[in-house]
């Protein structure tokens, strides 16, 4: 963990400043501007954004306000709360997902965008579960912002959504990495090239006793099994 902080410290903190005046105005613009968002989405609506390698999903709390979970570094290294407030930059990202730290945070819809097209409600045509009331969904959000601990695979930003608008924690995002996976590596191909690979090692090595000939048999095996 002190590789990531001390990291954090020289990439992170060096690229924050305090703002201006001029600045302190355009945010205030900003709020009043962020209400035409009230027109299109409604408080508790899921909101999606593509992304280069995955989805990000949030919960719309209304006001041009959206909650969302991501994973990020500053939590761990900094209690500034203008730092904590800032949109989170790759490098903050990317830490966090290292050290598994993250938070459900509260941003602008332009923030958490990030220029791509935002998707509404893409999961009540495919979740099972019964769609709660946007008040409640929101509501939930709202419960859970702060720091969190951050899973790439068990529990992340679509995890987060879930639970919020159906009050279950699942990600599609994950089954369909792990049926990838089990897809590519549970397979008969994969059984017959490690059955291979263990005689010619078997071979290579001269180790020709009962475990290592149990254990070159075994794994490919269970892999054919599983396949």
């Amino acid at each position: 963990m002190f590789p990531l902080r001390l990291l954090a410290l020289i990439f992170v903190s060096s690229a924050t400043v305090d703002p201006s005046p001029e600045e302190e105005k355009e945010k205030q613009d900003d709020e009043e501007e962020k209400s035409r968002y009230d027109l299109v989405f409604m408080r508790g609506d899921l909101l999606e954004v593509p992304r280069t390698l995955f989805t990000h999903f949030g919960i719309y709390l209304g006001g041009g306000r959206v909650a969302h979970f991501i994973p990020d570094i500053m939590p761990v290294v900094s209690t500034n709360q203008f730092r904590l407030k800032q949109m989170v930059s790759n490098t903050r990202l990317i830490l966090g997902v290292l050290a598994k730290a993250g938070s459900v945070r509260v941003d602008s819809v332009e923030d958490f965008a990030y220029g791509a097209e935002i998707i509404l409600n893409p999961m009540d045509k495919m979740c099972s579960c019964a769609v709660l009331q946007g008040e409640e969904a929101a509501r939930r959000a709202e419960k859970l912002l702060g720091d969190v601990a951050y899973s790439l695979l068990w529990y992340n930003c679509e995890h987060f959504v879930m639970y919020c608008r159906y009050g279950t924690v699942m990600s599609f995002q994950t089954f369909q990495f792990c049926k990838t996976v089990r897809k590519l590596l549970l397979s008969r191909g994969v059984a017959k090239v490690t059955a291979v690979l263990a005689a010619c090692l078997l071979v290579y090595l001269r180790v020709l006793n009962t475990w290592s000939v149990l254990l070159a048999v075994l794994l490919p095996f269970l892999l054919w099994m599983a396949s």
